[in-house]
């Protein structure tokens, strides 16, 4: 069993950034319209905005205010599929026969923008980015939670997924909108997470419709006291205690 408490949190879709439209889209969910427009980041310099792909942006939007009074903060940066848009440019320039820049290349592996992250805000304390499968909000904050063992009474947590290109709709239909989810992690017991070995098609009240980051915004926001999530082969448990 996981003990922690969530001091903060911020979300970022197109069209729902503040608490009001967190709470408007919590009573009715819905997928957003419309072009998908980046974050501006107008805190940012424009040299270091130019650098940042859209799912960078939307991390540094929901995240910055997180950063905030919290310096040399950890961070565990969670993606499943990461930069998609990059690596999609980086294999059509192959099949073109076209050199790869080598700055398209660095800016798309899986821990860049947790680079850019620490870079940016000069941030000397660890950072991990996670590679995670469908239930990886879990395992994102039990490594998130891990780190309260090494002596830090605050840890950043930032799960995001970007909408990614046509070509690989047959194959990706888990991220219907680029989104972003930030945490401030403290020790406490103001919630409990645990797992057991039970697979999905056992949990009738499974949540299919909408990310499970996404879930968990809802969750928050209607102060659900408890709720299930499981995929083909754990279950997870959330509970409120305080």
């Amino acid at each position: 069993m996981l003990t922690f408490s969530i001091a903060q949190w911020q979300g970022w879709t197109q069209g729902i950034d503040e608490p009001t439209d967190w709470l408007d889209w919590a009573k009715h969910p819905y997928c957003p319209l419309g072009d998908q427009r980046a974050p501006r980041l107008d805190f940012l310099p424009p040299m270091q905005r130019r650098r940042l792909s859209p799912l960078a942006r939307a991390v540094f939007e929901c995240a910055w205010p997180l950063g905030e009074n919290h310096p040399n903060m950890p961070l565990v940066f969670a993606s499943r599929h990461g930069e998609t848009t990059r690596n999609f440019g980086l294999l059509q320039s192959l099949a073109a026969g076209e050199a790869l820049s080598p700055t398209a290349f660095g800016l798309s592996v899986h821990n860049a923008i947790a680079a850019q992250w620490s870079i940016i805000r000069r941030e000397t304390a660890e950072s991990v980015a996670l590679s995670v499968e469908d239930d990886g909000l879990e395992h994102a904050f039990i490594e998130a939670a891990m780190l309260f063992d090494q002596g830090h009474k605050d840890v950043l947590l930032v799960l995001a997924e970007e909408r990614p290109p046509a070509a690989y709709t047959p194959w990706m239909d888990d991220v219907p909108y680029t989104y972003a989810a930030a945490f401030r992690l403290r020790p406490g017991n103001e919630w409990t997470l645990t797992m057991s070995a039970e697979p999905a098609h056992t949990d009738a009240s499974r949540e299919q419709v909408w990310p499970n980051p996404l879930n968990l915004l809802r969750h928050l926001t209607l102060r659900t006291p408890s709720w299930h999530h499981a995929n083909h082969a754990r279950r997870w448990t959330w509970t409120r205690t305080e």
